[in-house]
């Protein structure tokens, strides 16, 4: 993976993986040892809350992407409907 140069979305990424691996263990561990009678509420707050801060991250690193990306089709068509006016040859940091 190339590093970001866009600190706020590197961190994003970070924050992705984190959550990410913190979801499937917490998942993991509900499938394995079952939900306890008092604490299942709290482990289904948890989770929300997981998903919800990956759903974040997810939305923060695609609208990045789209504004950052150049297009990777070469064909005409795909290349006259691309907004060139928002994409920078230097890179993204010099706009």
């Amino acid at each position: 993976m190339i590093a970001d140069s866009n600190s706020n979305i590197a961190w994003h990424r970070a924050q992705l993986r984190k959550n990410r691996e913190a979801l499937k263990t917490l998942e993991i561990a509900r499938f394995r040892i079952g939900d306890m009678v008092g604490s299942s509420g709290e482990t289904q707050k948890t989770i929300a809350k997981l998903k919800r801060k990956i759903a974040e991250s997810q939305r923060s690193i695609a609208a990045h992407e789209r504004q950052t990306k150049r297009p990777v089709a070469t064909d005409l068509q795909s290349l006259a409907s691309v907004s060139w006016s928002s994409w920078n040859t230097r890179g993204v940091g010099r706009r």
